[in-house]
């Protein structure tokens, strides 16, 4: 991320791990994937800033918190114009808003499919994110 880029995108991708061998396994019931779960903060071009693994049963809001939180203090001199990021309906939720601008002042802006959309639908914005976990 270059040093003037006021947006980001955050995305997650479940990842199938054959054995449950501890807490940082688990079962993801909305995709029905049993593992691990990558979270993904990508600047504006796709570039990767921040990659987060965790338990494929945790919520993405409280995994989102500890990718804000590594990236704010891992990166965070690229991250000062930050303003905006973008995220699908998975990171959606008053308190996960609110903790974000509270603690970081990062608005949180969640992009939806089309409600009448049916399969693939190649969303604005976020579309970033996608070719990133596709090329992981």
């Amino acid at each position: 991320m270059n040093r003037c880029s006021s947006a980001a995108i955050v995305d997650s991708q479940s990842i199938e791990n054959g054995t449950m061998v501890g807490k940082s396994v688990g079962f993801d019931a909305g995709k029905r994937v049993k593992g691990r779960k990558r979270h993904f903060l990508v600047d504006t071009l796709g570039l990767v800033l921040m990659v987060v693994v965790t338990s494929a049963y945790e919520s993405d809001s409280s995994d989102a918190k500890k990718l804000f939180a590594q990236a704010h203090q891992r990166i965070s001199d690229r991250l000062t114009r930050l303003v905006c990021i973008w995220v699908d309906a998975g990171y959606q939720g008053q308190g996960l808003m609110k903790w974000v601008i509270d603690t970081y002042r990062w608005i949180l802006e969640v992009v939806r499919r089309p409600s009448d959309a049916k399969g693939f639908v190649l969303l604005p914005k976020r579309w970033v994110v996608e070719r990133s976990n596709g090329r992981v």
